[in-house]
């Protein structure tokens, strides 16, 4: 198995079909999906169902601008900025519901296709995030599969964090408590007891106990289960997702 910067190119396949198997799961999750329930608030504050389906279309072409840069070794056009993006979410939740579910599959689908032309030495090119953090182009994957399962439970009908895949919630815990620790967050131990995995982040502090989806959703922002067990009140943790701490660049 070639490894290209911290991640086997069978390590990237398998991303790749998880990626294609989360957008399926919410490509179902929408294929009902009336005009009303698209207007309906979303689990995000501010945000309909509308607003989460284009933020994540326009993250994937976001995406796909990434990889695209690794694969040519230039910018491949103009990049939306910040600006921009708010303008395109705007505008886009407003469109009818069938509209917006074609819009995500189209844009998921460009994104993979980008992304399975991309030779096997370019995996390891740093790209720039659109916040100015730069990452090795596989870590692009890493993070369209968390906008995918994050915001598959924001869209609110039905999807709750205790669905997402084993490997992914180690992944994020692993990522997150990594970027945690970095940060001086004031926890000392995190133990995930189904996934028989604990994590040291400081010498001293509270200890949380509890299933690995329940921990990572509170530490993602996206509620406390009440079944969490600490032994004081537990922090509020910073805006999630945090910028990756390895080193990089």
């Amino acid at each position: 198995m070639t490894e290209t910067s911290g991640i086997t190119l069978t390590g990237i396949d398998h991303l790749l079909d998880e990626i294609q198997d989360s957008v399926a799961r919410v490509g179902a999750r929408l294929g009902s999906l009336s005009h009303l329930q698209a207007r309906e608030p979303s689990a995000l504050p501010g945000w309909s169902r509308g607003h989460v389906i284009t933020h994540l279309a326009r993250g994937a072409d976001a995406y796909r601008w990434l990889l695209r840069s690794a694969r040519t070794g230039g910018e491949p056009g103009p990049r939306a900025d910040a600006a921009a993006l708010d303008r395109a979410l705007r505008e886009g939740a407003e469109r009818s519901a069938d509209e917006l579910v074609a819009d995500l599959r189209d844009s998921f689908d460009r994104l993979l296709d980008e992304a399975r032309a991309v030779p096997a030495e370019r995996w390891s090119i740093l790209v720039t995030a659109l916040a100015g953090w730069r990452h090795p182009a596989w870590f692009t994957l890493q993070r369209c599969r968390r906008e995918l399962e994050t915001h598959h439970v924001d869209l609110d009908l039905g999807h709750t964090a205790a669905d997402w895949p084993s490997d992914y919630v180690t992944w994020a815990l692993d990522d997150t408590v990594a970027a945690l620790t970095a940060r001086d967050f004031p926890v000392a131990r995190i133990q995930a007891t189904d996934l028989d995995r604990v994590w040291t982040l400081a010498p001293a502090g509270p200890t949380v106990i509890g299933t690995g989806h329940s921990i990572l959703a509170w530490l993602a922002g996206r509620g406390t289960d009440a079944r969490l067990r600490s032994d004081v009140p537990l922090p509020t943790p910073p805006r999630w997702p945090l910028p990756p701490t390895p080193g990089w660049s």
